[in-house]
């Protein structure tokens, strides 16, 4: 049978398999690694299923979706992740359910979050590749916006979150990561936080020590079209 056809459980557990092999090659224990079951466009349905398997970190990229999902599951005890770019003029509207924001990457967001008033976990979001149009902060101004999020007392940094470009090898882009982590941790001694490897990579990312994964299609299998 076909990974993606497996029944959810399995491929659930397959992954839990490989996260806790990975960990292992790396010296680190599994309970240091928290999965984001990642469910774009997937269905509340399946979000509930994920749920009665034990997954309580869920990730969305589309406010557009992710929003009737989380008010459909409000019963269940769920910690959702916004990890798609964000727009100033939906802040306020994502985090009415999101307690964790992945994609911090302007000082527009920064503001805007202020604004509201509301306590989030954040990660700020690292561009590795030369596009601007890219999500995620350049290297360069890394240090500013670090300083932008320190300023903002409800806003609690949890570290740096990336992905990797396609035409590089993923260990190295995780390499830059955790170099940039490092340096970040001068500034931000509590933001020690790695959110780096999707389905085809996550095992990098842990070599390289990610402390999130943000995990789809290996999990949730294919994607229904979007809407």
């Amino acid at each position: 049978m076909p990974p993606d056809e497996a029944p959810l459980a399995e491929r659930l557990e397959r992954v839990r398999t490989a996260v806790a092999d990975a960990a292992a090659v790396a010296g680190r224990s599994p309970s240091e690694i928290t999965t984001v079951v990642v469910t774009k466009f997937h269905p509340a349905s399946l979000v509930r299923e994920l749920a009665d398997l034990g997954v309580r970190d869920i990730g969305e990229n589309r406010h557009q979706d992710a929003a009737p999902k989380a008010a459909e599951l409000t019963d269940l005890d769920l910690t959702w992740h916004f990890i798609g770019q964000l727009q100033s003029n939906k802040v306020r509207a994502v985090l009415d359910y999101a307690s964790v924001i992945q994609s911090i990457d302007r000082a527009s967001i920064v503001a805007a979050i202020a604004t509201t008033g509301k306590s989030v976990d954040a990660f700020i979001q690292l561009n590795l590749t030369a596009d601007p149009r890219r999500g995620g902060v350049v290297a360069a101004d890394l240090d500013a916006l670090v300083e932008d999020v320190l300023a903002v007392p409800s806003i609690r940094l949890r570290g740096l979150m990336a992905v990797a470009p396609l035409d590089e090898e993923p260990r190295r882009a995780f390499e830059m990561v955790r170099k940039a982590s490092d340096r970040m941790l001068a500034q931000a001694p509590l933001a020690s936080a790695l959110s780096m490897g999707m389905s085809g990579d996550f095992r990098e990312a842990i070599l390289e020590g990610a402390t999130h994964l943000r995990i789809g299609t290996a999990i949730t299998g294919k994607r229904p079209d979007a809407g």
